[in-house]
């Protein structure tokens, strides 16, 4: 067979990990000014402007939505994987706050002052933030100079940043750059950040405390201590089979919970009333049609500000309750890693309750079944493999595992479904193959406005900001079509638990043959790094996403109840 990977790597790429990985096994502080001219030099995709003297604001924009509002004072980011080191190397993180981020699911906290402490999972985290926090640098320091040199104080700056167009003459750039930095900065905190991009230069230092990777494996085995109370049973079998999904918080428990389909009346008067998002009018004309599939994208969408819109938990809680009675329970944070997880009972679904587009013939006889779902918040890279190959030495019998995220297309758009039965894994230069559960035929009917496309090929990559133009034509020119973060490392946790060896490296390996149970990897677009219409992971896919989402969530349930029903039939 011929085996040509998405190679060579970027030489110059490759030299920037490098640096970055031997720089941070230092026991002090590293600046970030340290890694600049290996991540200018590059060629990020992502970071098209990083030499030149005009601000990349499309690069600000992305990385400051991966950090903390908080990010205006910090000076200091330590990264950690446990609270014992953190706390072992004097931060008493327990004490710090939470904070978050609005593109990027890590745990955080902040001491209030200077320092933030970033909680690594994988290293797969490692080379996910170091490129952000230099890009947030370059870019913060590009307009530090020009805003210097436009405004005389930091007053006279937040005037000026309150209109685009007077702000993109003084930073040299379009009226629409000008508009992504008002957007990351927020209306709510345009006077802070002016003053900070007015008075100082962003000199930031990283400390990386003894990161190894029977931490990563502690950090898992945490994770599934959190996790495992609630999956046992006090009768047989006490360790119920398992389908396994790593999706999202919400399209599953959407689609079996059962709450927004039997408070719909309640939702829609709420979503008239306030109109959230402009969707009310839309809302309206949904309800008209009586056809319930029209409206569940939107109840299901709408669900979290209806909820959110309290004040008290009072509403939350109720989700929750309502949702418990129908087996499914929320494990928030469990053992206090950042990867939540929901448990189905499948015997304790009610048919009548669930999305209507789940309801197949003889799902009646799932009140038989003692199988659970276990889905879980997708993790990031590496982690994927760690979590997996725990929950893999935790359950017992395990009847299919499904993946379902994001990805960049390079030959279709935002919304399309691509269903890759060839992953090209970056981690360990693996090509593998597998038999996805899924075709396109399983996912079109749920579709309404983007297509479908299978038979293809995806590359798990390290980093978004790890790609070149070169690399990514590396790719395309080699049919590889697909651009993810996950399917690699779990892929490699698959090959695992079915074999009595660790994964190899830089091979071929073939999981169609000899897998036991089912392996659907589907992933919907979020980014169209060759589109001249759009730039790299410009764009929010908001209300937008909620089709291509729930289609390929739809798929994944209906398969599982498929398989389920077909189990107990065949058992009488």
């Amino acid at each position: 067979m011929d085996r040509r990977p998405p190679e060579p790597e970027s030489e110059e790429i490759s030299l920037y990990v490098t640096t970055y990985y031997s720089l941070l096994r230092s026991t002090g502080e590293v600046r970030v000014r340290a890694f600049e001219e290996a991540h200018a030099f590059s060629g990020s995709s992502l970071h098209l402007g990083a030499l030149s003297d005009v601000p990349d604001l499309s690069a600000f924009a992305y990385a400051a939505a991966r950090l903390p509002d908080e990010m205006l004072d910090v000076e200091h980011v330590i990264l950690g994987q446990s609270h014992e080191l953190f706390e072992a190397a004097g931060y008493d993180v327990r004490e710090w706050k939470i904070v978050k981020t609005r593109g990027r699911r890590r745990p955080l906290r902040y001491d209030g002052g200077r320092q933030l402490g970033v909680f690594i999972a994988s290293a797969s985290d490692i080379d996910d933030l170091v490129p952000i926090l230099t890009a947030y640098q370059i870019e913060w320091n590009k307009m530090h100079e020009r805003l210097r040199r436009a405004c005389e104080s930091a007053e006279a700056l937040h005037e000026t940043a309150k209109d685009a167009v007077a702000l993109a003459s003084a930073l040299g750039v379009s009226v629409d750059d000008a508009q992504k930095l008002i957007d990351a900065i927020g209306p709510k905190r345009l006077e802070r950040g002016s003053r900070a991009l007015f008075e100082k230069r962003s000199d930031l230092k990283i400390r990386m405390l003894a990161a190894s990777h029977s931490q990563y494996q502690r950090a898992a085995q945490r994770w599934w201590g959190g996790i495992e109370p609630s999956y046992i049973r006090k009768t047989e079998p006490r360790r119920p089979p398992v389908y396994f999904i790593s999706s999202n918080t919400h399209a599953i428990a959407n689609l079996v919970g059962g709450y927004a389909q039997s408070h719909t009346d309640e939702i829609v008067s709420w979503a008239r009333r306030e109109d959230p998002e402009g969707l009310g009018p839309e809302v309206d004309r949904a309800a008209r049609t009586g056809d319930p599939t029209e409206l569940a994208p939107l109840l299901y969408y709408l669900l979290r500000g209806y909820i959110h819109a309290a004040k008290d938990t009072k509403k939350m809680n109720e989700v929750r309750a309502f949702e418990a009675a129908q087996g499914l329970v929320h494990l928030s944070e469990p053992g206090h890693i950042d990867v939540d997880a929901q448990i189905a009972k499948l015997g304790e679904i009610d048919p009548k309750l669930i999305d209507p587009r789940l309801r197949i013939p003889g799902i009646e006889r799932l009140v038989e079944s003692d199988a659970v779902i276990l889905n879980i918040d997708y993790p990031l890279g590496m982690a994927a493999y760690h979590l997996l190959s725990r929950v893999g030495q935790g359950v017992g019998d395990l009847r299919g595992i499904y993946v379902m995220g994001k990805a960049a297309t390079l030959n279709g758009r935002v919304g399309d479904v691509m269903l890759s039965g060839v992953v090209y894994d970056e981690h360990s230069r693996n090509t593998f193959l597998l038999r996805n559960a899924f075709t396109a035929r399983d996912i079109a009917p749920w579709l309404r406005h983007g297509s479908v496309f299978d038979n293809q090929k995806a590359v798990t990559v390290r980093s978004a900001f790890l790609q070149s133009k070169e690399y990514m034509d590396a790719f395309y020119s080699s049919g590889y079509t697909v651009l993810e973060m996950e399917a690699g490392p779990f892929l490699g946790g698959v090959y695992e638990l079915v074999n009595p060896k660790r994964v190899p490296t830089d091979e071929i390996v073939h999981l169609s043959a000899h897998t036991p149970f089912d392996v659907g990897i589907v992933h919907y677009a979020s980014d169209t790094p060759y589109s001249r219409r759009q730039s790299l992971l410009s764009k929010s896919l908001s209300f937008f996403g909620v089709d291509s989402t729930y289609a390929c969530a739809i798929a994944i349930v209906r398969r599982i109840l498929e398989l389920e029903v077909k189990r107990l039939s065949d058992a009488g």
